[in-house]
């Protein structure tokens, strides 16, 4: 009989498995859905299904660059030590290589082809969980590019080439020297890094971050019980003092404190010859934003034991 596209679809779904071994159960079991479930268990591929709801922050930033394009991934594992695996590494340098081909838009990551499988790049990732054990998930991606200069790429913590525990991609626009720019620009990387920007300038604050500061300092002002003229320029100062704080070009650069990051650039100018201009920068670490199970090692060991 002939196996469609939503018998697939639903066995996938069903067990977390990649659509190409999906549709070989379904042809081997004549399109029976129970047993073509129990023929990936024989397989032993179905167990993605069982780790699909297991939480996974660890894992590997991965970059791929390419002088003035650049893009960066994240793959999560559940463990740290899934990080050290070298299929996984292979597994996160190949994903962050197609990311640059499609410059980092992620839904178009997912749905592209992966090379050598016949399984999409999110295909191949789920495929991965059975070979490796854990629950693998490509949570996001993006990128980076200039028309000229460069896109500078820096891994922090790293356990590979363009691999790591956090990425940061800066692009600067610019007819000068190539060496020049990419210098300087991983020197700002490294500080975006560290430091972790809100935003590039200050137009770019979200205007929700930069109310609540505003709103936070008029309080603060007005219970000091000063004129309202007093409180405004009050406020006006301390903003100053935000801004300086959180925005990159405004911050005091960690390679040389003595300069702004803005001032910093400026200064390359002459050396790099030709204007500068710092367009963009991304930063990812490793598990932001993922709400983590806290777990007693202890208990888990007395309840595998019967204690």
């Amino acid at each position: 009989m002939a196996i469609t596209a939503q018998q697939v679809k639903a066995l996938r779904e069903k067990t977390g498995v990649g659509m190409m071994d999906c549709k070989t159960a379904l042809n081997e079991t004549g399109g029976d859905m129970e047993a073509a479930v129990d023929w990936l268990r024989k397989k032993g591929l179905s167990k993605a299904a069982k780790k699909a709801d297991r939480v996974a922050a660890e894992g590997l930033i991965g970059i791929a660059a390419d002088g003035t394009t650049a893009a960066m991934v994240e793959v999560n594992s559940e463990t740290d030590f899934v990080a050290r695996n070298e299929t996984f590494q292979t597994l996160v340098k190949a994903v962050a290589q197609e990311a640059l081909a499609v410059g980092g838009d992620f839904d178009a990551l997912k749905a592209r082809d992966y090379p050598g499988t016949g399984r999409t790049v999110e295909g191949e990732v789920t495929e991965a969980i059975a070979t490796i054990g854990e629950n693998l998930n490509l949570r996001r991606a993006t990128g980076l590019t200039v028309s000229a200069g460069v896109v500078a790429p820096y891994v922090h913590n790293s356990v590979g080439e363009g691999l790591g525990k956090l990425g940061v991609l800066v692009a600067l626009e610019s007819e000068g020297s190539p060496e020049v720019l990419m210098d300087l620009g991983r020197k700002i990387a490294m500080h975006v890094a560290a430091v972790n920007p809100l935003a590039l300038s200050a137009d770019e604050v979200p205007q929700e971050a930069a109310d609540r500061e505003r709103a936070v300092y008029s309080d603060q002002a007005r219970a000091s019980g000063k004129p309202e003229a007093i409180i405004e320029k009050m406020v006006e100062g301390r903003m100053r003092k935000f801004y300086e704080e959180v925005v990159l070009l405004q911050q005091s650069f960690v390679v040389n404190p003595d300069h702004t990051v803005g001032q910093a650039i400026e200064a390359a100018v002459a050396e790099a010859g030709a204007p500068i201009k710092m367009t963009a920068f991304a930063r990812f670490a490793l598990g932001e934003g993922v709400e983590k199970e806290e777990s007693d090692f202890a208990a888990e060991v007395a309840a595998a034991a019967g204690v």
